[in-house]
């Protein structure tokens, strides 16, 4: 067996095949119904629903028109003789017995399933309201097909009376299915809203457990995650339940209208269905190159959009190195590939437009062609033409589903496996087992931290930057790391923490939330003051002097009223500067007081009075912290010194005995 090439892969991805419909199952299953070997349930318990809704709104629309047919029985005679005999024939045999089979066989049915589908009532509440809704609409087309036969042959034979009372009648059909169709519509855009949540709350728990977010930078073959889950399932649900809907109403239309156009002319009917499938293998066929061309456009408009995001984080540094020509010209790169994988798609849709507008086209005017001799011979009348017009209409829609929404299924397709590629990201990075041929390092909880014959490599095996290293921190030291740049500290720091665990060896450590890390450039919550000094705990209750007096631990007693408050929101990263960050990063550190605390190189951006004033601060609690840094004056701070000398070496020192090279400081 060979492993796919890129080419090879993208191209098994574009495609419209079952393994696309098993893609979208896998996606869109879940929310309705557990996914598992039982799956096919889902499928028929929606056939059920549907059988059940049809018969119900079949059996309310027999009792109405009994209702209508004693209290304006004349009225019922002359406009609607036809639905008094499909009433009569409803609650005859067999159709009675039909028609309660329906009623009742989904009850039983949904009875049995009820352990998977009453945890999902609201959804499955919403999709039956929302289904009955679409049998509403096509059924008032059909007998708005009916009444528009009755009014256009009474205005061609110019029978005053007839027009006039069809014309009340169309009025009045037209203000009951308004509500219907305004409603269907609502319907359909909350219950997508309600998915939508569903779903991005399911993927953004996937995306932050186990760091995947984290492991996914450093993967190739996941481009803007962002996009993935704010765009892409947006679309993915609404394209999902307009596809459905469209897919539900097609079938309905074609019982309902077929019965009608084969009563009108049995020859249109056949050329219909051949006219149809012809124009739907053609237009298969020619728009499998349009998925590839949708792939390849959402990921090249996010990435134009994510170069514009990251000239706005860091406008300061560009600003300092007077980059701006540089970031033109890749935001220009960026561009100019969005639109030329534009240009191409809507090239290719331009193609497909020389078959598929004429394709349409000829389809207003078939229907009359067709039937003009019998009408011509009166063997029909005028209005049924008309009515037949509306059917073919009908038919030839739901017939023709692909050729008619090629370029929305297109960029429908792009987006499901935009989502199953990064739904199996997302569960590769929840399986921690280690890649074949790999090895990666054991992490046992205790009460200390310690490094045991630990074999350090990057991710990917790119580079190993220490070997056989072991270090023991009792509670109550302090251990500073040092080396020149590049030798592996804040590696050492991504090991403790979990972050990299490719390698051998073992690491004792607490667990995670007894620990805190500090970066060089302090994680800046979006939110309040209060926020950025309780992160990552910030649902905890702390007075607002204690918060004062830390921030006067922190040599920040102003900060408070200089932005406004502690509940005041800014953009903390461009309002601070680095030093007042860092001091702010020291200020959560005393207010958790967390059991270990791992710096690094957290007081690069302080002079040595603050960065003394902190560590002083931190000395007077009980939390042990290990340091990575550059300076000397860190030395004083700790008891012991590991220097790293980036050829995979190390040597530990106690601090009194460690003699400072003036290259590690350099």
């Amino acid at each position: 067996m060979t492993a796919d090439t890129p080419n090879s892969s993208l191209n098994r991805l574009n495609r419209f095949d079952w393994r696309l419909w098993n893609r979208f199952v896998a996606i869109a299953q879940p929310y309705w119904f557990p996914t598992g070997r039982d799956g096919w349930q889902f499928f028929v318990l929606i056939g059920l629903l549907i059988v059940f809704l049809f018969a119900l709104l079949a059996t309310l629309v027999g009792l109405l028109t009994f209702g209508f047919q004693r209290i304006f029985p004349e009225f019922m005679a002359e406009t609607a003789g036809g639905m008094v005999a499909i009433a009569d024939t409803l609650f005859s045999p067999p159709i009675v017995f039909v028609l309660t089979a329906g009623l009742i066989v989904p009850w039983i049915a949904f009875f049995l399933a009820r352990d998977k589908v009453l945890p999902r009532w609201p959804q499955w509440t919403f999709l039956a309201g929302l289904l009955l809704l679409l049998l509403c609409v096509s059924g008032m087309n059909v007998v708005i097909s009916f009444v528009g036969n009755f009014f256009t042959t009474a205005l061609a034979e110019k029978d005053a009376p007839t027009f006039w009372r069809f014309f009340m009648v169309y009025a009045g059909v037209f203000a009951i299915a308004t509500p219907f169709v305004v409603f269907y519509r609502y319907v359909q855009d909350l219950l997508g809203l309600r998915w939508r949540e569903w779903m991005t709350g399911k993927f953004l728990n996937r995306y932050l457990t186990n760091r995947a977010y984290y492991d996914i930078n450093s993967d190739d073959t996941i481009d803007n995650p962002d996009q993935r889950i704010s765009q892409d399932i947006n679309s993915f649900t609404t394209y999902s339940l307009s596809f459905l809907l469209i897919f539900l109403g097609s079938i309905i239309d074609v019982i309902s209208f077929t019965g009608i156009l084969l009563s009108k002319s049995v020859g249109l009917t056949i050329f219909l269905i051949i006219y149809a499938i012809i124009g739907t293998v053609v237009v298969a066929l020619l728009g499998r190159r349009l998925i590839s061309l949708n792939f390849n456009q959402l990921k090249k408009e996010a990435d134009f959009r994510y170069g514009l995001v990251h000239v706005r984080d860091n406008a300061e540094s560009i600003a300092f190195y007077q980059g701006e020509a540089q970031e033109a010209r890749q935001l220009q790169r960026r561009f100019i590939d969005a639109l030329q994988n534009f240009n191409f798609l809507i090239g290719w849709q331009r193609t497909m437009g020389f078959f598929r507008t004429p394709y349409r086209y000829l389809t207003y005017i078939l229907p009359s062609v067709i039937l003009a001799p019998m009408l011509f011979q009166d063997q029909i009348r005028f209005g049924d033409i008309t009515q037949a017009n509306f059917a073919f209409a009908q038919i030839f829609d739901a017939f023709t589903l692909v050729v008619t929404q090629i370029n929305q299924l297109s960029e429908f397709a792009a987006g499901v496996n935009r989502l199953e590629t990064f739904t199996e990201v997302l569960d590769d990075k929840a399986d921690k087992t280690p890649a074949a041929g790999t090895t990666a390092i054991d992490t046992v909880e205790d009460s200390q931290i310690s490094l045991e014959h630990v074999t350090l490599v990057t991710p990917k095996n790119q580079r190993l930057l220490v070997r056989d290293l072991s270090v023991k921190l009792e509670p109550g030291e302090g251990l500073v790391i040092v080396g020149h740049s590049g030798a592996g500290k804040s590696s050492i720091l991504r090991a403790i923490a979990g972050l990299w665990n490719q390698g051998t060896g073992r690491i004792v450590r607490p667990d995670l939330n007894e620990m805190l890390f500090l970066p060089q450039r302090p994680y800046m919550v979006l939110g309040t003051l209060r926020d950025q000094l309780l992160y990552p705990h910030t649902d905890a209750v702390v007075d607002e002097a204690q918060l004062r007096h830390t921030l006067e631990q922190v040599n920040l007693t102003d900060l408070p009223e200089r932005v406004g408050g502690f509940d005041i929101e800014l953009d903390w990263a461009n309002v601070l500067s680095l030093g007042e960050q860092q001091r702010l990063a020291f200020a959560r550190l005393l207010l958790t007081q967390p059991r270990y605390a791992i710096l690094d190189e957290a007081t690069s951006a302080l002079d040595l009075a603050n960065e003394r004033r902190l560590y002083e601060q931190i000395r007077q609690t009980e939390t042990t912290y290990i340091s990575v840094g550059h300076r000397p004056s860190l030395l004083k701070y700790h008891n012991y010194v590991l220097e790293l000398g980036g050829d995979t070496n190390w040597r530990l020192t106690p601090t009194a005995e460690y003699q400072p090279d003036d290259y590690v400081f350099a």
